[in-house]
């Protein structure tokens, strides 16, 4: 039986998952309105950067350049290259593609963790409840439309995409004994705005006032930096710390499950019986991971 602190953290790990399976539909607003999506993730990093800035300004003596890459590497793999191939991938191929494939992150954190992180362990639990999880978002995803058109170059964009997270996640593991987890998350944000900045060569920022001093655009930006970043990313690596690596990055399975909620209560999408048994596959396969079934005699 897990702790009442075990519990918390798998409950952080949830809340983050929810609240991240909601932000499609700002990221839409914002696109409509004329931002790119570099420009929102710039937006939204520079915000949560500063954000955590204030409310948690300590800092440590230079670790040494072994953990300044290390902040480098969890900077670009979570923030730069995770945004950037993923917001690719969707002008390339279909989205339910992308939403899938991205969605297969758990299984390479489990894959990398197993390699890399001592007590990470490849289970028959884990395998089993994450492939469960899987066809569960596989379901969800399609609704009921079962389009499945393979693109190589949007679908490998995905897989990197999905990649990137896994890094993500287990280089982390490596640093969250050492440093604060804000301080952490503080870098994340910090190294991820320094390497977008590059990509400004090639594609300029434009700051357009009328656009920025828009009330849904400020609004949701600020949904974005404050609450799906600053809160989010510390709330998850908060998790990551106490609960595992795997155990964590399984959460990522409810994110379309709260995607298509939103979708149906703010953009009037259907839902059908798929996405429903979808659902209590993904609720299965994640219960599974931790808890297995028990033995009917």
């Amino acid at each position: 039986m897990q702790s009442k602190s075990n519990q918390l953290y798998h409950l952080l790990a949830l809340v983050t998952a929810i609240i991240w399976g909601t932000t499609l539909v700002s990221t839409k607003v914002l696109l409509n309105h004329g931002l790119t999506p570099v420009e929102i993730m710039f937006y939204r990093f520079l915000i949560a950067y500063i954000l955590l800035w204030i409310l948690h300004p300590k800092s440590y003596k230079f670790g040494g350049w072994k953990d300044e890459m290390l902040f480098l590497g969890i900077g670009f793999c979570g923030g730069t290259l995770y945004f950037i191939t993923e917001n690719t991938a969707l002008g390339i191929t279909l989205a339910s593609n992308v939403a899938l494939i991205v969605t297969t992150a758990p299984i390479f954190t489990a894959i990398l963790a197993h390699i890399t992180i001592k007590g990470e362990q490849l289970h028959r639990n884990l395998v089993i409840g994450s492939l469960t999880a899987l066809i569960g978002v596989a379901l969800v995803v399609f609704n009921g439309k079962f389009i499945l058109k393979l693109n190589p170059l949007g679908d490998i964009l995905s897989i990197a995409a999905a990649i990137s997270w896994a890094l993500y996640s287990v280089i982390l593991k490596r640093l969250d004994q050492k440093y604060d987890i804000f301080y952490i998350t503080r870098k994340v944000f910090l190294y991820g705005i320094l390497t977008l900045l590059p990509i400004f060569v090639f594609k300029p920022i434009h700051f357009d006032p009328k656009i920025l001093l828009n009330e849904a655009v400020i609004g949701n930006l600020l949904f974005l930096g404050v609450i799906a970043s600053s809160v989010c990313y510390v709330l998850w690596n908060l998790a990551l710390k106490h609960i595992g690596t795997v155990r964590t990055s399984n959460y990522i399975y409810f994110i379309p499950i709260v995607t298509l909620i939103t979708s149906v209560i703010v953009l009037n999408e259907p839902v059908t019986l798929f996405a429903i048994i979808g659902t209590l596959f993904i609720l299965s396969g994640v219960y599974y991971v931790d808890h297995g079934f028990p033995s009917l005699k």
